[in-house]
């Protein structure tokens, strides 16, 4: 391990990389070193958080418990197959002993090695609550007027940038793969190449890539950019995200070439590839949970406490992102376009806390329960039908299941999101195949299911509207027509095959073997179809 360079952006503009050619040249065969016959390279894992939750009991002491979510699920096999090391922050800031304690019990439950990034609180609010989370987040989902763009996150980013790769370099091999995730760390390829790391190195972003004219808001687009550049494959959620990344590469940086229809980014002699992956579930785990006797009660007591309704579900983080205000606008104005759905519809809308410590997040908590009130007080029939009921907490994954499988219609409307697995488990968990998906089409998942779901502008809350409208007078045969194309392509699409085609497109020697998922463009004969029926 080189413990001497400093981080990345506290030097000169980011040039080649110090060791010159020697380093660039032991790079430009990397995949050809792993053809697809021979035993494959250990997987090394780093992403923000370990898979891992900590938390201390009222004792003051720690305990352990493995993560759920599907990227946890996808991986496991994986690294205990190949003797895996995991590397990320354990989520407890300023830790003591005995957080090395509890994370060494971990690992020997976990059955791949637990590599944690200790963070300071500072670095915490620097790097996490500040760069990631007030200029990424903001500005890779088009909405730039929310951004910070405050100096000192960006030296936080740069040095907790450097954190994660002094940790990688204590664990990593020449012949491991490393797999880097999401928008926390973008720049973890330039620090490893500059400590002399030749290992191979992925990337996805699971968040979306913004377009040109959006990124290039972003006072460091140049070493953002550049650095990205040193991972030999770069992976995006769908083609959009795709093509925005390589428009800025095009635009932004002259000596790189875009090769092999964008699958390939040629730039000081290494040679960089890049594809679409679009994430999925874990479908089975989802629908043999849907079809448990447990979850079959649950949401069959649930649809006993609103008979003779058409039950819509809302699941979301709260986040600006997910366009929850706007959603409940739509729905307001269906009951008013529509009377014949008041009284026969119910909006179940689940909001998991996230964050609400934050003015902006707090305001926009505050804004929901307004509308929620709102729309209650205008529509509510005293000891009868209430339009909205609204769940303020996380939910587990029983009931999680058990809302999915009571809910007809799932409303799903986020103003931009790099996949939405939430309407993926809604699909899976539809085992009675009757559910219908209203889905934004500014959602990665849209590119998927477009072919079963109502795709909508979530800005547009009449056409939302009249989606609600047509989702509740769908007949069946229709429904179950949609909901069998939707279950059918989140089952083939699943996060295994995620993984796979990731790590296959990594030591592929055929770039022919990417991958090449379904495209969405908004359909202008749809558009003209809607304005023929308000005209008519």
């Amino acid at each position: 391990m080189n413990q001497g360079h400093k981080p990345l952006i506290h030097g000169a503009p980011r040039g080649p990389v110090s060791r010159g050619s020697e380093l660039k040249n032991s790079r430009d065969g990397i995949f050809q070193r792993f053809p697809e016959h021979d035993t494959p390279p250990r997987l090394l894992v780093v992403s923000n958080r370990l898979p891992f939750v900590l938390s201390r009991t009222a004792d003051g002491g720690l305990v352990s418990r493995p993560g759920s979510g599907g990227l946890v699920t996808a991986l496991l096999p994986v690294l205990r197959d190949r003797g895996g090391v995991w590397v990320g922050w354990p989520g407890i800031a300023d830790h003591d002993a005995d957080v090395e304690a509890a994370l060494a019990g971990a690992t020997g439950k976990a059955g791949y090695q637990l590599a944690p990034v200790m963070l300071g609180a500072e670095e915490v609010a620097g790097f996490y609550h500040g760069f990631s989370n007030e200029v990424l987040w903001p500005l890779f989902h088009d909405l730039q007027s929310l951004c910070n763009f405050d100096p000192a996150y960006w030296r936080s980013y740069g040095e907790v940038n450097h954190k994660y790769a002094q940790v990688v370099l204590d664990h990593a091999r020449a012949d491991d793969f490393v797999w880097v995730h999401d928008y926390q760390l973008l720049l973890l390829a330039a620090e490893l190449r500059r400590a002399g790391l030749v290992a191979p190195l992925g990337f996805f972003l699971h968040i979306p890539f913004p377009p040109l004219d959006i990124y290039l808001k972003l006072p460091w687009r140049f070493t953002l950019l550049r650095a990205l550049l040193d991972f030999d494959l770069i992976g995006f959620q769908t083609l959009r995200d795709q093509r925005n990344f390589l428009q800025c590469v095009r635009a932004l940086l002259p000596a790189a070439r875009v090769m092999q229809r964008g699958r390939l980014v040629r730039i000081d002699g290494h040679q960089v590839r890049v594809g679409s992956f679009p994430i999925g579930i874990d479908a089975g785990a989802f629908q043999r949970q849907a079809s448990s006797p447990t979850v079959i009660a649950a949401a069959e007591a649930l649809r006993a406490e609103l008979p003779h309704r058409e039950l819509i579900l809302g699941v979301d983080r709260l986040d600006y992102t997910k366009g929850i205000p706007l959603r409940l606008t739509a729905f307001r104005t269906a009951l008013r376009k529509y009377p014949d759905l008041q009284g026969r519809v119910t909006l179940l809308q689940v909001v998991v806390p996230s964050r609400d410590d934050i003015p902006q997040y707090r305001d926009l908590k505050t804004r929901i329960e307004q509308l929620v009130g709102e729309i209650n007080g205008e529509f509510t029939r005293p000891g009868g039908w209430v339009p909205i009921h609204y769940v303020y907490r996380a939910l587990d994954r029983l009931d999680l299941v058990a809302y999915y499988r009571a809910a007809h219609i799932a409303l799903v409307t986020p103003l931009k999101d790099g996949m939405n697995l939430v309407a993926k488990e809604f699909c899976a968990c539809s085992v009675g195949g009757d559910g219908v998906l209203i889905l934004s089409e500014f959602a990665g998942a849209a590119a998927q299911l477009q072919h079963g779901a109502l795709l909508v502008n979530p800005y547009d809350v009449e056409a939302t509207a009249d989606a609600i409208h047509q989702a509740c007078m769908l007949p069946p045969a229709e429904r179950r027509r949609r909901m069998t194309a939707l279950r059918r392509a989140v089952r083939r699409q699943d996060v295994f095959g995620w993984v796979n085609g990731f790590l296959e497109a990594a030591i592929a020697r055929d770039l022919g073997a990417f991958p090449l998922p379904e495209d969405y463009r908004p359909s202008a004969e749809a558009e003209q179809a809607y304005w023929d029926t308000e005209l008519a």
